[in-house]
C-alpha cells in the first residue's frame, strides 16, 4: 500500500506541474480598451472652424505632464453639446470671434490623475503659474480638484474666445520663468484667445465668471462667451469662466474612461 500511496502521489506531482506549464504557456487576454458610445462625435466632424487646443494632450497645463487618457489633441463629445456649439460658432463667427476649446469629454483615468497629483504635496513645479495664491493641500476642500468631472459625462466643455482673423500666438521664451495665470495678458502664457483677465485653469477666485475685480475689455470678453453659449443651453460653472455644460445631459450619470483618441470612436460596434 505504501508503494502504491507513493506512485499516486509522484503522478499528481507531475499533473500539477504539468498544468501549471501549460497554464503559463497560455497568453493572458488583454482586456479591450472601452469605447465611446455611439452618440459621442468628434468635434471636428461636425464643426471643421472651430479651434482646437488640448491642453491636457501637451505638458503644459496645471499637472505640468500630458494627462493620462490623452492618445491625441481631439475634442470629442455627445453630439447634442458638438451641434449646439457649432450653432454657437456660427453667431460668433458672424460677429468676427471663433471659439476654441481647451477640453472636451476627458476619461476618468485622467481625473484619476489629477487626484493623484494633488495628492503629491511634494510637486509644486506648477504652483508659480496655475496657483501662486493657493496651498496645494487646499485645492480638494476649496474645490479645484475633485474626484469625478462633469467632463467625463461627455457634455462638458472648457473653450473660449479667439479675435478673427486667428493669429498664431507668441512664442514662448526658452527658459522664461512662468509668469502668475491672472498676471496682464502680455506677460502670462501665450495665447492666441481674447484676454479673459485670467489663463486658463487659473486656480483663482479671479477665475469666477462674474468676478466684480474683473472689468472693462476683459469682463465683455467673458459675457459675451457666456450670452452666447447660455442662449443656446448651455450652463456656466460660476467658479471658471471657460466651464459649460450643455442641458439636459445625454448621460447625466454615467463617467466614462474610454481614452481620447479616434480608435474611441471607429473602433466601437
Amino acid at each position: 500500500m505504501t508503494r502504491i500511496s507513493t506512485v499516486v502521489r509522484g503522478l499528481a506531482t507531475t499533473l500539477a506541474a504539468l498544468l501549471a506549464v501549460t497554464a503559463a504557456s497560455v497568453p493572458a487576454r488583454a482586456t479591450p480598451e472601452p469605447v465611446a458610445p455611439p452618440d459621442f462625435v468628434a468635434l471636428h466632424r461636425v464643426d471643421p472652424t472651430i479651434i482646437q487646443e488640448i491642453r491636457y494632450f501637451t505638458p503644459h497645463n496645471f499637472v505640468g505632464e500630458p494627462v493620462d487618457g490623452y492618445r491625441q489633441p481631439l475634442c470629442i463629445l455627445t453630439r447634442p453639446a458638438a451641434r449646439a456649439l457649432r450653432t454657437a460658432q456660427r453667431e460668433l463667427l458672424r460677429q468676427g470671434y471663433s471659439l476654441k476649446v481647451y477640453d472636451c469629454y476627458r476619461p476618468q483615468r485622467a481625473v484619476d490623475h489629477f487626484v493623484r497629483w494633488a495628492e503629491d504635496l511634494d510637486d509644486q513645479r506648477t504652483k508659480p503659474e496655475f496657483y501662486p495664491n493657493v496651498d496645494k493641500s487646499r485645492l480638494f476642500a476649496d474645490g479645484y480638484i475633485a474626484e469625478k468631472s462633469g467632463h467625463s459625462r461627455g457634455s462638458t466643455v472648457d473653450l473660449t474666445l479667439v479675435k478673427l482673423p486667428a493669429r498664431p500666438a507668441r512664442p514662448q521664451h526658452p527658459g522664461q520663468p512662468p509668469a502668475p495665470c491672472f498676471a496682464p495678458k502680455d506677460e502670462r502664457y501665450p495665447d492666441s484667445s481674447v484676454d479673459m483677465g485670467t489663463g486658463y485653469d487659473c486656480f483663482d477666485t479671479l477665475s469666477h465668471t462674474l468676478d466684480p475685480r474683473i472689468q472693462g475689455e476683459q469682463r465683455a470678453n467673458r459675457l459675451l462667451l457666456k450670452n452666447t453659449l447660455e442662449g443656446l443651453g448651455f450652463v456656466n460653472l460660476a467658479e471658471e469662466w471657460w466651464h459649460y455644460t450643455f442641458k439636459p445631459e445625454t448621460h447625466p450619470d454615467t463617467y466614462f474612461d474610454f481614452p481620447v483618441s479616434r480608435s474611441s470612436l471607429t473602433g466601437r460596434h
